[in-house]
């Protein structure tokens, strides 16, 4: 009797440890972009040498799509608790729909992103139409 009410406060406080451990160690937390100079940097980190000219932040900071100086775009997503980037080809994946812009690449386990762009997501689409088919 005595173990079943000893076992409960130390399951709670196991619990409560458990939660400020992962909360100091940073996970579980809400992963997003939130300026153009994170989006830069996780650019680069993601492609060593690609140093973004033009960004184009999701309003939501789920992702972003940057442009360096030799023309090459990157898009950047989340994926879990860190971010994710592929270099864009092709324009074949990509549909406009007013502030959307859903790309995909060939990389198909990368999968679509749609990205709310808001008034640069025609601009942006338009220059995508430059890359290969």
């Amino acid at each position: 009797m005595l173990f079943q009410l000893i076992q409960v406060p130390v399951a709670i406080l196991a619990v409560l440890l458990l939660a400020l451990l992962a909360r100091q160690l940073g996970l579980g937390g809400d992963v997003r972009l939130r300026s153009e100079a994170q989006a830069r940097d996780e650019a680069a980190t993601a492609l060593g040498g690609f140093d973004a000219v033009e960004v184009a932040l999701d309003r939501a900071g789920i992702g972003a799509l940057l442009r360096d100086a030799q023309g090459r775009v990157l898009l950047l997503r989340r994926h879990g608790a860190q971010f994710a980037a592929r270099l864009i080809d092709s324009h074949a994946d990509t549909r406009l729909d007013r502030n959307f812009l859903t790309i995909g690449t060939a990389d198909t386990s990368f999968g679509k992103v749609t990205l709310d762009l808001g008034d640069k997501a025609q601009v942006w689409a338009a220059s995508l139409r430059r890359l290969g088919a």
